[in-house]
């Protein structure tokens, strides 16, 4: 077995402790970062993704998995850093004013950095300026995502992409949504892009986004 394959392997079952050592001795064999990061990591999260969706595996091991990947990347950062490696871009992601739930949030920026996305993370009890404001301050940013789990919340969501949807820029970003009570009849009635059912859905609709 290949280093690369023993690490997609191990990324995919998620063995924390034994990732970035994997990630070490790919680099030491002087395989490309972007190869490792590709081949090694990001396929098996997208196997990972698709076993989620498909109710093979529940929350918990995805999480193991996505804290597996996250140890092999910040081993693997330096190197990205030097070779330049390409991201698919910036993502802006936060939980509604009023909503204090994040395991859902942070779920969707742990798959959607596993897909190569720089994602930014504003947290929970985001008020809708703050979207705005970072969106101001990077303005490269493709995608806004929106999280709300409780449907007190739902018009905290509301709010926020009606003022993202008024601002001057909003033709250069996407907007997706998501959380418990969030349906595509909801998002398709408050203006946003995109919505989602759960975190593997929301990595594979954001990289054709930002495609």
């Amino acid at each position: 077995m290949s280093v690369l394959q023993e690490l997609s392997l191990n990324v995919e079952k998620g063995k924390r402790k034994l990732v970035p050592g994997l990630v070490q001795q790919a680099l030491d064999e002087g395989i490309d970062p972007n190869v490792i990061l590709n081949e090694g990591m990001i396929d098996a999260m997208s196997r990972v993704g698709e076993a989620f969706r498909d109710g093979k595996i529940f929350v918990p091991e995805m999480l193991i998995a996505a804290k597996a990947m996250q140890a092999g990347v910040a081993t693997l950062k330096p190197a990205l850093a030097a070779g330049g490696a390409v991201s698919r871009g910036k993502i802006i992601l936060g939980t509604v004013a009023g909503d204090l739930h994040d395991i859902g949030k942070n779920l969707v920026g742990m798959m959607l950095e596993s897909a190569g996305f720089e994602v930014i993370d504003l947290g929970v009890d985001v008020a809708d300026e703050v979207f705005l404001e970072t969106y101001d301050k990077n303005p490269d940013t493709k995608i806004i995502c929106l999280s709300a789990l409780l449907t007190t919340t739902m018009p905290a969501m509301r709010s926020a992409v009606a003022k993202i949807n008024a601002a001057p820029w909003r033709s250069k970003v996407k907007v997706m949504v998501g959380g418990a009570p969030i349906t595509q009849a909801f998002c398709d009635e408050i203006g946003a892009d995109c919505y989602t059912a759960d975190a593997a859905s929301a990595a594979e609709a954001a990289k054709k986004l930002a495609e």
